[in-house]
């Protein structure tokens, strides 16, 4: 276990993978980032050097280390750092505040904290933390881009009880070979959910987890030295964990890296560095749609352009190969799934359910098993509806520090998704919504995905999102937020007749929001609890 080198044994970690890469090919470029390489060598001295560096101020093998920071280079040098020494990594969200910091940072005990300057200031000197180390994401970089926003100078230095140390001080120690010989079973990443139910809770995703996500994406897709991914997820979220650092660490590939996602900057590091893949949010497609500056030439090298996370509508799948010539095609995880448990194999296109026109999100990936369960646990047959159970090698075996849930959600292996969904009798999974978001209207039950998809269908609509809003008549009645194309006008009313037309009469949505934009995570999935905040807090906004 405390072996100083990975040993001939054949891989089955990243960091193994990602050792036997480096000494196959070490000048092939690892991470490219606004016209600055990184090969895998200077990837591998990088992470000894910052290893050696947080072993030095304690970190040990078993202890957190929590990362919040934008989707820069200095990221996976510690993530890989921290794996070095044996250390969990907790991914942070950019966008959280300091309650939220505070929640996660005390639930899992981290003991470090990497992060931007100003996150160190914002008053997080009550943090029972040894370290903190900080790091604009400029360093390597040669241009700075000036229409992306970035984070200004702390308002305040830092007063705390950790020592404050600069990414680069750190990354300068002179490296020990650090290679603490991690096993599948080890604990390797800590990403907080919201899970199926509750407040934010840490899945345990393991070594092995990680490892079989990541080389699943690589085989399932084909991918190789010749490939080069576009990373449109932030590496804060198991998208951008597994999907996109995992994948090419172990292929291995370039992984572009661009700060946060900006859809013209984007598009033009896809053009210029030859892009092959792409996973992420269908929001993320929708804004390369919505924006008339991205040129089609500059996505066309993309192959393999995957998306997860919400539903992927008909239209917008339509519109995309329209304008881009490139199909997107679905896919299906959770973050206690270690991202995907469904793909769309290569090659084929994905069924599609007669009754809705919905697609499928996918078959289970490689060793991973799906069944349809009523609320007695019951299984179903081929093309029941009931909540959607996972079990599998990306399965987690719980939470951090609850094992009272962990049993609720996870039991005999099986992950209790919260969705409802059904197979038919070829293994391809229909997702029809989430349990949680289903409205019940005069006794009906309304899938918010159905009443979506036939909103997308109106050609001024850029994104929507709908929820249930309680209704002292209905229980609940329909609405919808909606934000249009550029340049496209449309009302509300004209919104309700298009659904009316194409619904029965009890779904279509009674109330429509015009806004400029949906809010959603950094991960790009529109956050509906802040929607139901908006409509109960104005409800004059369908008149707008």
């Amino acid at each position: 276990m405390h072996g100083s080198g990975v040993g001939g044994a054949e891989p089955d970690t990243i960091p193994a993978r990602f050792a036997a890469v480096v000494a196959e090919d070490p000048d092939r470029t690892a991470i490219h980032y606004f016209g600055h390489d990184v090969s895998l060598r200077a990837l591998d001295r990088w992470a000894d050097a910052v290893a050696t560096g947080l072993h030095e101020a304690g970190l040990r093998p078993g202890d957190r280390l929590a990362i919040m920071l934008q989707n820069v280079p200095e990221y996976v040098a510690a993530v890989l750092a921290a794996w070095r020494l044996g250390a969990v990594v907790v991914p942070l969200n950019p966008m959280y505040t300091a309650r939220e910091l505070t929640t996660v940072i005390g639930d899992c005990g981290a003991r470090v904290l990497v992060c931007h300057p100003a996150t160190a200031g914002a008053g997080l000197g009550h943090l029972a933390l040894d370290l903190i180390v900080v790091t604009d994401g400029w360093t390597l970089a040669r241009r700075r881009e000036p229409r992306l926003s970035r984070p200004g100078p702390a308002s305040e230095p830092y007063a705390g009880p950790a020592r404050l140390v600069a990414f680069e001080e750190l990354a300068a120690t002179d490296p020990a070979g650090h290679r603490f010989q991690v096993r599948p079973g080890d604990l390797a990443i800590l990403p907080y959910t919201s899970g199926t139910t509750g407040p934010p809770k840490g899945a345990r995703v393991t070594h092995g987890n990680a490892f079989h996500q990541a080389c699943l994406f690589r085989d399932w897709f084909g991918l190789g030295g010749r490939d080069a991914l576009l990373a449109v997820s932030p590496l804060s979220h198991i998208t951008g964990l597994i999907a996109h650092l995992g994948v090419c660490l172990v292929t291995p590939m370039p992984l572009v890296l661009a700060y946060r996602f900006h859809p013209e900057v984007m598009a033009e590091l896809c053009a210029e560095r030859s892009c092959t893949v792409a996973v992420g949010a269908i929001t993320i497609f929708t804004a390369f749609l919505g924006t008339a500056a991205v040129r089609p030439e500059s996505l066309r090298s993309l192959r393999h352009v995957v998306s997860g996370g919400a539903p992927v509508p008909r239209a917008v799948v339509e519109a995309f190969r329209e304008r881009f010539g490139i199909s997107i095609v679905p896919t299906y995880g959770l973050t206690e799934t270690t991202s995907s448990s469904h793909l769309v194999p290569v090659g084929v296109e994905p069924a599609v359910d007669p009754a809705s026109g919905a697609p499928a999100v996918g078959v289970p990936v490689t060793g991973a098993r799906t069944r349809i369960v009523d609320p007695a646990g019951r299984v179903l047959g081929p093309g029941e509806a009931g909540e959607i159970e996972l079990s599998g090698p990306g399965v987690v075996d719980g939470y951090w520090a609850r094992p009272e849930e962990s049993a609720a959600v996870i039991r005999d292996g099986w992950l209790r998704t919260g969705d409802v969904g059904f197979q038919d009798a070829d293994g391809w999974l229909f997702v029809v919504d989430r349990l949680k978001d289903m409205i019940i209207a005069s006794g009906f039950k309304i899938w918010p995905r159905e009443v979506e998809d036939v909103l997308y269908e109106h050609p001024t609509v850029r994104e929507c999102a709908v929820i249930g809003v309680p209704d002292d008549y209905r229980g609940e009645t329909v609405a919808a937020f909606v934000s249009l194309r550029e340049g496209a006008r449309a009302t509300p009313e004209e919104l309700i007749e298009h659904c009316r037309a194409r619904m029965a009469a009890y779904k279509y949505p009674r109330v429509i929001h015009l806004l400029d934009g949906l809010p959603k995570t950094t991960s790009g999935k529109v956050l509906r609890r802040e929607l139901r905040a908006l409509a109960t807090r104005d409800t004059s906004l369908g008149e707008t």
